[in-house]
């Protein structure tokens, strides 16, 4: 479990190095700075933002193998979490941040070109209206109860398509509520962030809504 800021920077530079630390201190002094425009996140979480934001979306890549081709999708982006971090550490894999929020698709642009993103997509346009095309993982963090994120996302799934969805302390309940077929396609991890929180892991196609 990860308990302090000096162990989330301890965890995130085991998957990225000095750039990426360096991206990340001038992502969290942006946010910090923007956050006084438009809440971006709760006031009381830019103190353990490493913990909270930035480990937090991080520990995502431990459930999905290094060297993993085709783009990742982050459903709901938000301020960037995980988006943001992901597509920091990862910046050799495509990554398509989906946010509907016009103020909140202004931060996303703005983060992409200050940090130099080049194969970060910001998909500016809720996911409905998003063109179908194939994604190697999906993510989203607080972005929809399970059955309809997986119902709106399903047409981007394939059968190797990895979901990394936290879930907090909804995460168990929710998979336990889904049909038969796609219930067997997830488990729960332990969030190493909350001792209290899930993360929504699974592998496959999801078939369209009936």
């Amino acid at each position: 479990m990860i308990r302090d800021e000096a162990q989330a920077r301890a965890f995130i530079s085991e998957w990225g190095g000095a750039e990426a630390i360096e991206k990340l201190e001038a992502l969290g002094a942006a946010l910090r700075e923007e956050n006084e425009r438009q809440n971006l996140v709760s006031r009381g979480s830019l103190d353990t933002m490493w913990i909270r934001h930035f480990a937090d979306s991080a520990q995502l890549l431990t459930h999905v193998p290094r060297g993993t081709q085709g783009a990742w999708f982050d459903l709901g982006s938000g301020a960037g979490f995980p988006g943001l971090v992901l597509a920091i550490l990862r910046p050799e894999q495509p990554t398509v941040l989906v946010e509907s929020r016009r103020r909140r698709v202004d931060w996303l642009e703005a983060m992409r070109e200050k940090l130099a993103l080049e194969k970060c997509e910001i998909e500016g346009k809720r996911l409905e209206l998003v063109e179908s095309r194939k994604a190697a993982v999906i993510s989203a963090r607080a972005f929809a109860p399970l059955p309809k994120l997986l119902s709106l996302s399903s047409r981007f799934s394939t059968a190797g398509t990895y979901w990394v969805l936290p879930k907090g302390r909804s995460a168990a309940q929710e998979v336990s509520e889904l049909p038969k077929a796609k219930r067997k396609l997830f488990h729960v991890e332990q969030s190493l962030t909350d001792e209290e929180a899930g993360i929504v892991v699974g592998r496959g196609r999801i078939g369209a809504a009936k």
